[in-house]
């Protein structure tokens, strides 16, 4: 054993020994008849995660077991408790549907403690990826939100918020290579949020995300959809830099991370992952949906302003009369392609027209 898993294990120890889970790790009693536990997979304030075998199914596949600790006391918070870990269980298992989500397999309350079971997916993290195989291309980072993006908007369409989207959770498939979305925060923070009924002081630490990915909303526990928006601009950030969102500095004025001098990328990249990590709520996209037209709008514009229809056509323009003929009307139609050319060379030039405009009035204000 190297020193490494000696860290580890010394890590997990107390859990080896203070959880039912832990005490049967390699053991060959099963938890619920079924469940052989192998190993810790990782802990966080809210429970612990283990790796399993169903030995009640063929070929004895793998599982994952989430054992989550409701911080409550009293009996009718912790009805609350088990009602909102239902009801959330539920949706995951209806978000499970979709094949960049891992499955719900069981959920169930044992002795007052939580347990989900789900797929185990192999693979790596897109935080090891990067350590291994180094930085990624804008090119690179602009694929990997179009492979994440629709799965993000499916995950909104279910009304649910992800709250702690990073690399860490986001896992590359050694058998497809697909990406795959892990660790929902939805269940950790209704649990969450019946401690914060119960207990008004532990509000503070009842907040559900990481530290850096997650916006200024989050943190006063009313995310939204787009707070799963500004984790996934920050993790782009750390494809791109291979450094921590806590690395960064910070406005002071407006607290957004200054990342800008740290990279070169287009002008228009630039621009969609500025909006993606806007710290006000009403100036980010607001959805999924939004980036991924931004990013399609970006990807077609080079060959849309430089193809043939952006010329004039027919030369000068012409005064256009109402005809019924159908001839003069044939020619005077214009393809959908060459309308959207034509608005996209005209929205560049009042662009431009704007910054001049801008220019000169600048300067005229330093000339008096």
């Amino acid at each position: 054993m190297n020193r490494f898993s000696e860290k580890i294990s010394n890590f997990h120890s107390d859990l080896l020994t203070n959880t039912k889970l832990g005490q049967l790790c390699g053991s060959k009693t099963l938890f619920r008849d079924r469940y052989a536990i192998l190993r810790i997979l990782g802990r966080g304030g809210f429970g612990v995660t283990f790796l399993a075998r169903n030995m009640n199914l063929p070929g004895y596949p793998l599982c994952v077991i989430k054992q989550l600790r409701p911080r409550v006391s009293n009996p009718s918070t912790w009805e609350k408790a088990k009602e909102r870990f239902e009801k959330e269980a539920k949706t995951l298992g209806q978000l499970g549907n979709h094949s960049q989500i891992p499955m719900l397999l069981d959920y169930f309350e044992i002795a007052g403690e939580f347990f989900l079971v789900q797929e185990y997916v192999p693979g790596c993290t897109l935080t090891r990826e990067v350590r291994r195989n180094g930085l990624l291309s804008e090119v690179a980072v602009k694929q990997f939100l179009q492979e994440i993006l629709p799965v993000l908007q499916y995950v909104h369409k279910n009304r649910v918020i992800h709250r702690d989207i990073k690399p860490h959770n986001l896992l590359r498939c050694d058998d497809d290579k697909r990406l795959v979305l892990i660790d929902f925060g939805a269940v950790k923070e209704e649990l969450a949020l019946v401690g914060e009924f119960e207990d008004k002081t532990t509000a503070i630490t009842n907040f559900v995300g990481t530290m850096g990915f997650a916006p200024p909303e989050q943190f006063s526990l009313r995310p939204v959809y787009s707070s799963d928006i500004y984790a996934l601009g920050v993790t782009c950030l750390y494809l791109l830099t291979g450094k921590a969102p806590l690395e960064f500095d910070r406005d002071t004025n407006t607290g957004e991370i200054c990342w800008q001098k740290q990279l070169t990328l287009s002008e228009s990249f630039t621009s969609i992952l500025n909006t993606m990590l806007k710290v006000n709520v009403r100036e980010r996209f607001a959805s999924a949906s939004d980036v991924m037209f931004a990013l399609g709008v970006e990807s077609h514009l080079p060959h849309l302003t430089n193809c043939l229809a952006t010329q004039p056509l027919g030369g000068e323009k012409k005064s256009v009369t109402k005809t019924n003929s159908f001839e003069e009307n044939y020619h005077s139609y214009v393809p959908p392609f060459a309308r959207t050319a034509i608005a996209i060379r005209e929205w560049k030039a009042k662009l431009e027209a704007r910054k001049t405009q801008r220019k000169y009035k600048r300067y005229s204000s330093l000339a008096e």
